[in-house]
């Protein structure tokens, strides 16, 4: 081949004569030395295409379409990476679902409450002349209203309770109240089981909520760790039979807030770090049945923003240590009623006063239920990023049987029609020793965009993280000509330049070539001033000019 291939020139032979097309590079240095710098990159760089488009050897047509699908291929390629980047910058997600097994697991918080807030027996006169208004048994005239909706048992009674004549008001404080009248355990519970073993009333601890007076099972306080379950099944976690004393209800002649129709208890299941929010998240469970709640827990993982919605920071409460929705909800309502009616209610946390009868009626209740249904912008509770909460599937069964009536209303002492009004039973147990777990987890990532760039990059125009550096060295080494060694400097081109006028002089140029040869600038500087010299030899001579191979020998 011609010699004068390395330097990108076309040649051709007519008649045995080498005749040579030069590139058009122009006449100065500065171009002379840009324009074989490009056609070095291109012929030397690991980016496809380019050295298809930086060469005399093809015609002008072919170098066209090679430009054409490279700058086809990089206008794909920067569509692609756009939309890459765009569905990164979503920050998607997805979310696993999985079981995990364990041969031991700890048994949730069970929290009841008795439909029914204030027994009827317990309710004094003193009581009856502060919070009779309340509870929708007086007018404003301290007089019963609607006679004649009153059973006369209980007419006597409520005349006994609500003649003032002479009468001396106590002080009253609804916290009492509630403690007092409300279903006592001792008289609730008649039997209770927990994984085979007896359990007792005092294994139940006290807890005020919007229902006055409830209780929970293993509520894991004072020290006392939760209670574990080592099998699962029917009869293997928690079974009571309670009375729910109907007998004590609080006659109703109206509606309130504190008195119910319903007949019953509410039951929440939920786990010992968070509080009771029996009244928005509990299921009812009636009298004359058998209620079966198969449990399984549920441990939810979330991802913090950008990715999700979840809470990471700790939670700004005096009230409560940990993070849950219950207790962002409970700490939302106490200060929305402290700050509006400068009192709490019952089952709120902190030292500010309980509310009065009055303010019960007039503000606390009112305030709570407009915070509850319709003001949505004010109590807004994040997700946490971890939380347990327990999905439950019920199933029912009629009790007492026939067979069963007589047996039962003998052992307690009771009619037995008191029994199919009063008694129920919940059975609450796992199906299984395991746990699902729900877990979001980023959907793309960092090293996925990166993965997908570069495939990318790879397919269009076949380059890589290391064709990008070979661009940045490139483009410094063009822009700083004597920062590297492997470029030649101005001195070193102006000798060049003078040996080039030399041979044209008749001159014999090999000499003077020898000082830059291949030992100064070693392999890669001798390409570049092989390079160089045949674009200054082939732009200073003239096309008739015969030059031979042996002209061109830089050996040292």
């Amino acid at each position: 081949k011609n010699a004068f291939e390395v330097s990108g020139s076309e040649t051709t032979r007519r008649s045995g004569v080498t005749h040579t097309r030069q590139p058009k590079c122009g006449n100065g240095l500065g171009s002379l030395q840009l324009c074989s710098s490009c056609w070095l990159f291109a012929h030397t760089s690991s980016l496809h295409g380019i050295a298809h488009i930086f060469t005399y050897e093809r015609g002008c047509i072919k170098r066209c379409l090679w430009l054409l699908v490279f700058l086809g291929s990089l206008a794909f390629l920067f569509f692609v990476c756009v939309d890459r980047i765009q569905f990164y910058l979503e920050y998607p997600h997805v979310t696993k679902v999985d079981e995990v097994a364990t041969p031991v697991m700890a048994f949730p918080a069970v929290t009841f409450c008795n439909l029914n807030a204030f027994r009827f027996s317990r309710v004094t006169r003193n009581d009856l002349y502060h919070a009779g208004e309340l509870l929708a048994l007086l007018n404003q005239r301290y007089e019963i209203r609607d006679i004649h909706l009153v059973e006369e048992s209980v007419l006597e009674s409520l005349k006994v309770k609500a003649d003032f004549h002479n009468f001396k008001p106590r002080p009253f404080n609804m916290r009492e109240f509630y403690d007092r009248t409300g279903h006592d355990i001792k008289d609730m519970l008649l039997s209770c089981h927990f994984h085979g073993t007896e359990c007792r009333a005092e294994d139940f601890k006290v807890v005020f909520t919007r229902y006055g007076k409830c209780y929970t099972f293993n509520a894991a306080e004072d020290g006392r760790p939760p209670l574990n379950y080592t099998k699962g099944g029917m009869g293997n976690g928690l079974e009571l039979m309670l009375d729910i004393q109907q007998d004590e209800y609080l006659p109703i002649w109206g509606e309130t807030d504190e008195t119910s129709f319903e007949a019953g208890i509410k039951v929440q299941i939920h786990s010992q770090e968070e509080p009771s929010f029996i009244d928005q998240l509990g299921f009812g469970v009636a009298p004359g049945f058998q209620t079966f709640v198969s449990c399984q827990e549920q441990r939810l993982i979330y991802l913090p923003p950008p990715w999700g919605d979840c809470k990471v920071t700790a939670m700004d409460s005096d009230f409560f240590d940990s993070y849950s929705i219950t207790a962002c909800r409970i700490d939302c309502e106490t200060r929305y009623l402290v700050d509006n009616c400068n009192c709490r209610m019952v089952h709120m946390p902190g030292d500010a006063p309980y509310c009065t009868p009055e303010l019960y009626k007039e503000c606390a209740d009112p305030a709570l239920d407009f915070l509850v249904e319709k003001d949505n912008d004010y109590c807004v509770c994040e997700t946490p990023c971890n939380m347990t909460r327990y999905s439950k599937e019920l199933s029912f069964v009629k009790i007492p049987s026939k067979a069963s009536a007589k047996y039962l209303a003998k052992k307690y002492n009771k009619s037995e029609q008191y029994i199919k009004d009063n008694i129920l039973v919940l059975d609450i147990f796992f199906e299984a020793l395991n746990y699902e777990t729900i877990e979001q987890k980023k959907a793309y990532e960092v090293a996925g965009l990166l993965g997908d760039i570069g495939g990318h990059m790879g397919l269009f125009i076949g380059a890589s993280i290391l064709t990008i550096l070979e661009l940045f060295d490139y483009l410094y080494e063009v822009r700083h000509p004597g920062a590297s060694a492997n470029v030649m400097t101005l001195e070193q081109q102006i000798t060049l330049k003078g040996n080039i006028s030399h041979r044209n002089s008749g001159g014999n140029p090999i000499s003077h070539f020898s000082l830059l040869g291949k030992c100064q600038f070693g392999e890669y500087g001798h390409k570049v001033l092989n390079t160089l010299v045949n674009l200054i030899l082939l732009t200073k001579c003239e096309e008739s000019t015969q030059l031979k191979r042996q002209d061109l020998n830089l050996t040292c």
